[in-house]
């Protein structure tokens, strides 16, 4: 799975280790998320777009 959430955090200012304070998880989860090596629960996926103001189909692309 591939995401955007490089490119959604860079449009809102945030780092990884802020948006990962948002959602609840540690900042390397984050770096692992954005270089696809983890596939996150469908609540986290939830947050990190609800953090990012986006649908879930936007920031996580299902190949």
């Amino acid at each position: 799975m591939r995401t955007r959430i490089k490119e959604f955090r860079a449009r809102y200012d945030l780092t990884q280790e802020e948006l990962a304070k948002k959602v609840g998880v540690r900042r390397e989860t984050i770096v692992f998320l954005e270089k696809g090596k983890y596939n996150p629960s469908l609540k986290l996926a939830y947050d990190i777009s609800k953090i990012l103001h986006s649908r879930i189909e936007e920031v996580f692309l299902f190949d």
